[in-house]
This record gives C-alpha cells, sequence and structure tokens, in this order.
C-alpha cells in the first residue's frame, strides 16, 4: 500500500490503486486529517495493512473513522479492530437504522458506530472540518466534507474524476460515461432522484471557500475546484445548456 501523501498542512491522501468493487478495477482514496488536538480524522478508510497503520501510528492517534456514504464503510471493521480507541462514524443507512429495499447498499449491523453523519460537524472536529448532507441521492446518502485551512472539499461518489485514457476502465465504467468526465456521471445523475433537494445541497456546498477537491475514484483536483463542482452540477442548478 502506498505511504501517505502529504497535500498540505495537516493533510494527506492514501491511495489504494488496485481497489476492485466488482465490477473491475476502479481505485480508491482515504483522505487523512490532523486535527488541532492531534488526532487523526479519517474519511473514508482504504484497506489496512501493517504499512498503513505504522504510517497512520507515526502521524497521530487514529480517533475518527468516518464512512461517509452508503457504499463506503468496507474497510471500516478492520480499522475499528486496529484503533479500538478510534470512533466509528456513518452516513445514514449503514448502521442498519433504514430498513428498506436500499439496505443491500450498506447495512453493517456488526459494527458499533459512536455517530450518525449529519449537516452538524461532530464534537471530535467541530471547528476544524465543516460538512453536509447532500440530499436527493438516498442511495447514497453522502456526507459532503470541507477543510478550511488547506480549502479541501472531500467527495466521495458524487463527483469522480477518472481520467480519459484510464487503462483499466472496463465497459461498465465507459457505459456510465465516467472517464474523462468530472463530476457526478450518467449512473449517479440517476440515483440523484430528487433534483430540487439535490441543487440546494449544491448550493449549500459552493458556499464554501473551496480550492482543490478530493475525489475517492480518480485523480485529485488541486485548484480551481470552486467553478469545476459548479459547473458539474449546473444541470441541476438551473446554469447549464444540458438537461
Amino acid at each position: 500500500m502506498p505511504q501517505p501523501k502529504n497535500l498540505a498542512s495537516n493533510l494527506w491522501v492514501v491511495d489504494q490503486p488496485d481497489f476492485d468493487p466488482g465490477a473491475g478495477r476502479l481505485g480508491t482514496r482515504m483522505t487523512i486529517v490532523r486535527l488541532p488536538n492531534g488526532g487523526l480524522f479519517l474519511h473514508s478508510p482504504t484497506k489496512l495493512d501493517d504499512e498503513t497503520k505504522t504510517a497512520l501510528t507515526a502521524l497521530g492517534e487514529v480517533r475518527d473513522v468516518v464512512a461517509p456514504s452508503r457504499a463506503h464503510h468496507l474497510f471500516v471493521g478492520d480499522y475499528a479492530k486496529a484503533f479500538p480507541g478510534a470512533k466509528l462514524h456513518a452516513a445514514p443507512g449503514i448502521a442498519g437504522e433504514i430498513n428498506d429495499i436500499r439496505a443491500w447498499l450498506g447495512a453493517r449491523r456488526d459494527l458499533k458506530f459512536d455517530s450518525i453523519l449529519s449537516d452538524e460537524p461532530h464534537p471530535d472536529w467541530a471547528g476544524a472540518i465543516d460538512q453536509h448532507f447532500f440530499r436527493g441521492a438516498s442511495f447514497l446518502n453522502e456526507i459532503v466534507f470541507f477543510h478550511p485551512s488547506s480549502r479541501t472539499v472531500m467527495f466521495t461518489d458524487l463527483v469522480f474524476n477518472i481520467p480519459a485514457d484510464y487503462e483499466a476502465a472496463n465497459w461498465f465504467l465507459k457505459l456510465r460515461g465516467t472517464p474523462g468526465h468530472f463530476g457526478p456521471d450518467a449512473f449517479i445523475r440517476l440515483l440523484i432522484r430528487d433534483r430540487a433537494a439535490a441543487a440546494k445541497s449544491v448550493e449549500r456546498t459552493l458556499r464554501w471557500d473551496f480550492d482543490r477537491v478530493i475525489v475517492t475514484h480518480g485523480d485529485i483536483l488541486e485548484s480551481g475546484g470552486h467553478a469545476k463542482i459548479a459547473e458539474a452540477f449546473a444541470y441541476l442548478t438551473g446554469n447549464s445548456r444540458n438537461p
């Protein structure tokens, strides 16, 4: 597993390029924020191995492990075992509190979560990281996070940034129109069922003063992120020529 890559003060990422969710290699990414108290906030944990555990321990104490959407919880249990003092935080639905047909996306009744994420930052990171529960896409229930000191916003599945020449692109990704497209691809757009609610969430997200965009699938956008996000979701907010 690659070592944490430092992007800014108190901000790192760990890439897992070989991640395959079952439909071909897609790659994934964990974001690490060191909080003012020295504790580590882990967003969308990647596969944990001894090298990653050692690297995290060198950065600080793992205190908060965050599953930011209903599809990003696979490795949370490994971190709970490796860092028993850490708190676990889940997007709505992961803890099994939502009982409907969508539960197949991720109901982890095997884990005890310390909080269900919402619009309000948990006290552990309040003041250091802001967040918003993106409405209108209940199959995802994604929480978007913002790290003000580095002007960085963190997306999970709402925004992809896979290069057009991605060598592992398979028929499913191509059908979705994912490679070479920044933002929600065709499949994610289908999952955004309440466009009015989603548009309000886009507007709420754009109130943040961010420049960098970290995605879990694809390339990090180091600058110009605010304009790119506005453009990517313009079809919802009414500022696009596209339907």
